[in-house]
């Protein structure tokens, strides 16, 4: 029988092994797809421009440093990404303590809205909301946009919330309870402040998959970052440079975004 100290080395050798093959199948894969567009552009005699990309980030005028094209959507997204996340914690939050709350109206509540959003696609959710919700209720297309993807994410962050607030163990609830604290109270002060470290890197990581799913808003032409990438190559005929910088610009955000919840996973992560 292998000693722990064997095995463990073992364990350590697989894991070392197993990060240079990832970063090979990695780079493989990126290197396949630049291979073939680079092939497919060639094969269509298409004329590279990539000196002009530098002009959509930034422009040097007689009135000083402006930001290109590609940044102020940039910007666009994030701040359409940082709304809808708001709304969707807040949402998030009302469907999970409604779904452990125990009353059979607000857990059946909770459940239809989470089995109706779960199956329904986003771009048909999102169609919903600006084509027959948006003529109804006034909305134009960016708040369509943001409740949109608020609503869709609320039913994803809600199962983290009630993850997050069943992992707490119960001898807290039973503690809560003997002091005389309501079940409001024990939510306030000790069940939601434990359940943080269970629930934070989760909820960075629907941040970075809110981000990539704003995307889906360009669709009904709101300003965006992919928007300004369709609007680019109407103007200038550059599909190739266009959609790789602004595919670049979307890795970068997210990678960096996934970075940070690595980092939260190390130091939040529960200790059995």
């Amino acid at each position: 029988m292998a000693s722990p100290s064997s095995a463990s080395r073992r364990s350590f050798r697989a894991i070392m092994n197993s990060v240079p093959v990832s970063v090979a199948l990695y780079l493989a894969v990126i290197g396949s797809i630049v291979w073939l567009a680079y092939s497919g552009a060639q094969t269509m005699g298409y004329n590279w421009q990539w000196y002009r990309m530098p002009q959509y980030f930034y422009t040097l005028t007689d009135d000083g440093f402006q930001w290109g094209e590609i940044m102020i959507g940039l910007v666009k997204t994030i701040q359409l990404s940082v709304t809808a996340f708001f709304f969707a914690t807040v949402l998030g939050l009302l469907v999970a303590l409604l779904r452990l709350s125990g009353l059979v109206v607000g857990t059946a509540v909770a459940i239809a809205f989470l089995e109706f959003v779960r199956n329904m696609p986003i771009l048909v959710l999102l169609y919903l909301f600006y084509y027959v919700l948006g003529p109804v209720f006034q909305l134009d297309r960016y708040t369509a946009s943001i409740l949109c993807l608020a609503v869709f994410h609320a039913a994803l962050i809600s199962e983290i919330f009630r993850a997050g607030i069943n992992a707490v163990p119960k001898g807290q609830w039973e503690g809560a309870t003997s002091i005389g604290m309501t079940r409001a109270q024990a939510y306030r002060y000790i069940v939601l402040p434990q359940s943080v470290k269970f629930m934070l890197p989760p909820m960075t990581g629907e941040v970075v998959h809110l981000i990539k799913s704003s995307a889906i808003v360009s669709v009904i032409a709101v300003a965006e970052l992919t928007t300004i990438g369709r609007n680019l190559i109407s103007d200038t005929y550059m599909s190739f440079e266009i959609w790789f910088t602004i595919a670049a610009v979307y890795m970068i955000v997210t990678l960096a975004l996934s970075i940070g919840v690595s980092r939260l996973e190390k130091r939040y992560a529960v200790q059995n």
